[in-house]
């Protein structure tokens, strides 16, 4: 999708950004947190910012997802059996396991199972070519894991946290979270889509759109980071105590993807793109699900936002490790150039 050859002008900007972005990532939260610790006055303003920042960047997130491929994606059985039996049965399943052992704070748990429950469908794709996975398929997969994971999320809930999570969760600003930061700029985007797949203009307006991605992360982590980090109170320790959990997961779908990819006899390039699906989760999306949750709940955005900082510097170890871990085994498969 994103490509690694040096360009000129515009584009080269672009590239520079992507090859750069986690550090542009860590920067932008890094810059918030000291924002919100230094003037924790501004939270509330910065908190107006969030929902046009963040429905933008899903915008351009879901411009991302071609829904041109979906049904294409459907006739490729094995890797899309395989994409959905780590993501919605082992993921599910590693994540109940570690449910027992998360800090008892309500809000904390309720972040952690929003974005561990639901497979990223965004920057997984540069990483997953970065590590010679097929970037092609993942992507191509993409539509059918987002509608996925949205009809899945509720009834993932359910089962993990049992009838006390009505206690917790008051469904109507969900479901207005979810309609207007999900369903709309996904209809928006692939609205556009079809008009770039009829018109030069439409492909003009969308790769100048696709272009923002990395700023409009940077720009969404940063405002969230900064209005909710006053809000943290006496969580501190809570958040911080689920970074050894983040990590976790990380570790074990790496080998848990490497099992499912040999259980579907993928070869090594869908293999890895299998690893990359099933460790790197969906923050983006359920973000706006974290944010609409009450008050008293309010905690569940900083776990969400805490997860996206342990899984960029993962990614960073995982482009260089998976490779390692299911080597090519055909000439055909040879590493992109620089890796």
């Amino acid at each position: 999708m994103q490509s690694d050859v040096p360009e000129q002008g515009p584009r080269g900007l672009v590239g520079r950004m992507e090859r750069h972005q986690v550090a542009i990532y860590l920067g932008a939260m890094a810059v918030g947190g000291l924002l919100g610790w230094s003037a924790p006055d501004a939270g509330p303003g910065l908190e107006h910012a969030i929902n046009p920042v963040l429905g933008a960047l899903l915008f351009v997130t879901f411009l991302q997802v071609p829904a041109a491929e979906l049904f294409r994606s459907l006739r490729d059985g094995r890797f899309l059996s395989a994409a959905l039996v780590v993501n919605f049965v082992v993921a599910p399943l590693v994540v109940a396991a570690m449910f027992a052992f998360l800090p008892a704070d309500q809000a904390v748990r309720v972040g952690v199972l929003l974005v561990l429950l639901c497979p990223c469908v965004d920057y997984v794709i540069v990483f997953c070519g970065l590590a010679g996975g097929s970037s092609r398929r993942l992507l191509a997969a993409t539509p059918l894991l987002l509608v996925a994971q949205m009809l899945l999320l509720p009834g993932f809930l359910y089962l993990v946290m049992g009838s006390g999570l009505a206690e917790i969760v008051d469904v109507g600003p969900f479901l207005e979270a979810f309609a207007v930061l999900i369903v709309v700029p996904l209809v928006l985007a692939w609205a556009l889509q079809g008009w770039a797949a009829r018109r030069p203009a439409g492909q003009r307006v969308a790769d100048a759109a696709t272009s923002t991605m990395v700023p409009l992360m940077a720009a969404t982590l940063l405002t969230v980071v900064a209005s909710q980090v006053p809000k943290l109170g006496d969580s501190l320790t809570d958040v911080a105590a689920v970074i050894p959990f983040y990590a976790a997961f990380l570790v074990i779908m790496a080998f848990a993807g490497k099992a499912v990819a040999r259980l579907f006899r993928l070869d090594a390039s869908a293999g890895r793109a299998i690893v990359f699906t099933g460790a790197t989760r969906n923050s983006l999306v359920v973000l706006p699900l974290a944010l609409a949750l009450p008050d008293t709940l309010a905690v569940a955005a900083v776990v969400v936002v805490t997860q996206t900082l342990v899984e960029v510097l993962g990614m960073v170890a995982y482009v260089r490790l998976v490779p390692r871990m299911m080597p090519a085994t055909e000439p055909a498969e040879a590493q992109p150039a620089g890796h």
